[in-house]
């Protein structure tokens, strides 16, 4: 009887190892879930030189848009004015279009600007300028991201181009004479590190222009 006790004991604890271990290997080696971010807050300016019916659509590969200002449905239909004024199909005037979507979406790091917390300002200030951005949406921008780099203390930044392009592409009808999308992938990070700094393109506004800001924080 004891020996037979002490099988059943030594046949569970077998069981129960073998378990584990399977449960381990599936944890360990299963691929990794894709690293949900929120491009956060991307806007729409609209500068076209007479006043102008427009449409303006955007999607996000692998991800969803879960808000938009004013809302969106299957594309924006606005009257825009050469100031920047968009009135949408309600009546209501609006300074930009607003979407905010949660992605997968990878930002390349290769390149970029290591920048302590402190000097985020001037920072922001020189390059979006550089961008060609105007004083009240480098202000705007600003406003929105400086409590998510002040406080850290170094910051690591690359502005992000082309895979932004088709990760998000923009329909814009009629079609813009000039359009600048300045994104930013952000960085928190504890100290200095070194990276091959990131080279930059000065924008010029030309006819009907659009300029769109907007960026993500990856931890």
């Amino acid at each position: 009887m004891k020996k037979f006790i002490g099988k059943r004991i030594l046949y569970t604890i077998a069981i129960i190892f073998i378990l584990v271990s399977v449960i381990f290997t599936l944890l360990y080696f299963s691929p990794a879930d894709p690293i949900t971010i929120i491009l956060g807050k991307p806007v729409i300016y609209l500068y076209p030189e007479t006043e102008t019916d427009i449409f303006v659509d955007v999607s996000v590969d692998n991800g969803e848009i879960f808000v938009t200002y004013p809302e969106k449905n299957d594309g924006w239909n606005v009257t825009a004015t050469p100031d920047g004024k968009i009135t949408d199909e309600n009546g209501i005037t609006h300074n930009y279009l607003f979407w905010e979507a949660k992605s997968a979406f990878v930002p390349n790091f290769s390149e970029g600007f290591v920048v302590k917390g402190e000097n985020s300002v001037e920072f922001l200030q020189e390059k979006l300028r550089f961008l060609g951005m105007n004083q009240n949406e480098i202000n705007e921008f600003i406003v929105y991201w400086l409590p998510h780099m002040i406080s850290n203390e170094y910051n690591l930044v690359s502005f992000q181009w082309e895979n932004y392009d088709e990760f998000a592409p923009l329909t814009i009808i009629p079609q813009p004479d000039s359009i600048q999308r300045v994104y930013m992938a952000l960085k928190p990070l504890d100290e200095y590190i070194e990276i091959p700094e990131q080279k930059l393109e000065s924008f010029e506004r030309q006819g009907f222009a659009v300029v769109e800001w907007g960026g993500s924080i990856v931890e």
